[in-house]
């Protein structure tokens, strides 16, 4: 039986398959996983990702446009558009822009101060505060936006046009017309 089990044990030595040997990485834990991450301090979300083509002598070529809604869920968010002959590449490109043209938002508590009704080109969101426990009620980028700007109750309808891109500025139109009473009795008060 000793001697079985000696024979067994050489031949898997030889296979090199026990001890993590053989080709490629398979089987091969990665040691620096063991590591808590950081989670990033800003999250990301893809709201739309366009193809656009281009007729060229030899066939198409084509080119992709990503807009992505950048936020820190704690009041502070925007938005970016991005375009590369890559979707990754474009997706990269718009989470730098947001990042860079990032806007706060004024919040009471876990909702709204007040309604608000941004405009942009052909699109219309009105935006109002709700209940405690009432959730985002919304939909597509509007509730991108509002997600990411860290409101948690809050009911939106979209009016008008249905283009991400002008729903996305109009609903940030909307959280930027948003005043907490101090800073409207300020503005009153002159």
């Amino acid at each position: 039986m000793a001697e079985e089990r000696t024979e067994r044990t050489e031949r898997t030595e030889r296979r090199g398959r026990r001890d993590g040997g053989g080709r490629g990485r398979r089987g091969k834990r990665n040691e620096d996983a063991q590591e808590v991450r950081e989670k990033p301090e800003f999250e990301e979300r893809v709201v739309h990702i366009s193809r656009n083509s281009k007729v060229v002598k030899g066939g198409r070529r084509f080119s992709f446009g990503a807009l992505v809604v950048v936020g820190d869920g704690k009041g502070r968010v925007g938005y970016g558009l991005g375009k590369a002959a890559e979707v990754s590449e474009a997706i990269r490109k718009a989470g730098d822009t947001a990042k860079r043209n990032m806007m706060s938002v004024t919040m009471r508590g876990t909702t709204l101060p007040h309604d608000a009704l941004g405009k942009f080109s052909g699109a219309q969101v009105l935006i109002r505060p709700a209940s405690e426990g009432t959730g985002i009620i919304a939909g597509g980028p509007c509730r991108a936006v509002l997600e990411l700007a860290g409101v948690r109750d809050v009911l939106a309808k979209s009016l008008g046009s249905n283009n991400h891109l002008n729903v996305t500025k109009a609903t940030l139109k909307a959280l930027s017309k948003l005043r907490s009473k101090q800073e409207a009795l300020a503005i009153r008060k002159g």
